[in-house]
C-alpha cells in the first residue's frame, strides 16, 4: 500500500490492519483549522512507529512536526493536542495544548489531535481444559488477542517475540510444547504446573541443550497466590499476574515495533518552522553552525542578514 495515497475511510482501514497485526501507531486528526492551511477539519493520517505516513493532514510545514510529536506520543504512551501556528487566538488554545509556532509565509493554523494506538497483548494458551477456556474468556473480555491451541497443533508460526505463551497441557506433552515455545523466544513463557513438575521440565530442557538464558525465562508455577482455588479459578490468578506484569512494564509487547531512528529536526531561524535536519532542508553553514530552512526564500533571507536572526535566539 502506498503510504501517501490513502484518504477517507481508507485511513481507518489502515488503522484496523495495523491493529490486527499488533503494531503500534498514531492516529492524527485535524480538529480545527484557520485558513489558508492545507489541512482540512476531519483530515486524518496514520503514522507508524517507523515513521511511515498514510494520509494527509497538512503540507511541508505540518509534517516534520507531526512526525516528531507522533514519535513522542508513542514513547510516552499518551495522546496530545497540537496547535501548529501561533497562540494569538486564545479561544483556540486550551490548557495543556502543545503550541508549535509556524509562520510559513501565511497566517494559517491547525489543531491536530495525536492519539497513540498501543498494541494489546497477544495471548496464546496451549491446552484444552476448563482452566484454559476460562483464561481465554477472561482475556477476551479485556480485548486481548487470544488463541487457544491444542498441544499437538502448537508450532512456531502460532506466536512471535511479542506474544505471551501459557502452557497448560497438564502433563500431556509439556516438554515438547515448552521447547517449541522457547524456540520462538516470546516475551513471556509460563507453565501451569506444580513446582515439582516445573523442576522436571527445566531439567529436561537443560538436558536437551537449551541455554541457561532461555531457561531463566520459563515461569513455573504461574499465577498470583489467591489461596485455595478451584481449577477454573487458577485462570483468574494467571490473568491477574499477567495484568500486574503488564502494568509494571515487564511485558514490553510493543518494544519490537519501533526500530527506526526518528529523524532529527531543526528550527528554521527565519520563520521558526520545524524542519528535518537533512540535505533536503537547504542547509547553510554560518560560523561553523549549520542552519536548515523550509524554503529557498527563508534561506536567502538568512544569508543576507544572518546576525539579525541569530540574535533572536533561533538556531538549529
Amino acid at each position: 500500500m502506498n503510504d501517501r495515497q490513502v484518504d477517507g475511510f481508507g485511513i481507518l482501514e489502515v488503522a484496523v490492519e495495523l491493529a490486527e497485526k499488533g503494531e503500534e501507531f498514531v492516529l492524527a486528526t485535524v480538529v480545527w483549522r484557520a485558513a489558508p492551511s492545507s489541512g482540512k477539519e476531519g483530515s486524518r493520517a496514520v503514522i507508524t512507529a517507523d515513521g511511515k505516513v498514510f494520509g494527509f493532514i497538512g503540507g511541508a510545514c505540518a509534517e516534520p512536526v507531526l512526525l516528531r510529536e507522533a514519535s513522542e506520543a508513542l514513547r510516552n504512551r499518551e495522546p496530545r493536542l497540537l496547535l501548529l501556528g501561533t497562540d494569538d487566538e486564545p479561544n483556540h488554545v486550551p490548557a495543556g495544548m502543545t503550541v508549535v509556532p509556524i509562520s510559513c509565509q501565511s497566517d494559517g493554523a491547525l489543531q491536530i489531535f495525536v492519539e497513540p494506538v498501543l498494541s494489546v497483548p497477544h495471548l496464546v494458551v496451549i491446552g484444552r481444559s476448563p482452566m484454559s477456556n476460562t483464561l481465554v474468556q477472561l482475556a477476551q473480555s479485556l480485548d486481548w488477542r487470544v488463541e487457544l491451541i491444542d498441544g499437538p497443533d502448537f508450532g512456531v508460526e502460532i506466536a512471535d517475540k511479542k506474544s505471551i505463551v501459557v502452557v497448560a497441557t497438564q502433563g500431556n506433552g509439556d516438554e515438547e510444547v515448552l521447547e517449541t515455545a522457547l524456540a520462538i523466544d516470546p516475551v513471556y513463557v509460563g507453565v501451569v504446573a506444580s513446582r515439582k513438575r516445573g523442576e522436571h521440565l527445566i531439567g529436561y530442557l537443560k538436558d536437551r541443550g537449551v541455554s541457561e538464558e532461555k531457561l531463566k525465562k520459563v515461569r513455573v508455577p504461574i499465577g498470583l497466590d489467591l489461596g485455595k482455588t478451584s481449577h477454573r479459578e487458577v485462570a483468574v490468578s494467571v490473568l491477574a499476574e499477567l495484568v500486574k506484569l503488564r502494568s509494571a512494564g515487564e511485558l514490553n509487547i510493543g518494544a519490537a515495533v519501533s526500530t527506526t531512528k526518528v529523524e532529527e529536526t531543526a528550527i528554521d531561524p527565519v520563520c521558526n518552522m520545524t524542519v528535518a535536519a537533512n540535505e533536503k532542508s537547504r542547509p547553510f553553514v554560518h560560523d561553523a553552525q549549520t542552519y536548515y530552512f523550509c524554503c529557498p526564500g527563508c534561506r536567502a533571507t538568512f544569508e543576507k542578514e544572518p546576525a539579525e536572526y541569530i540574535s533572536q535566539g533561533a538556531s538549529c
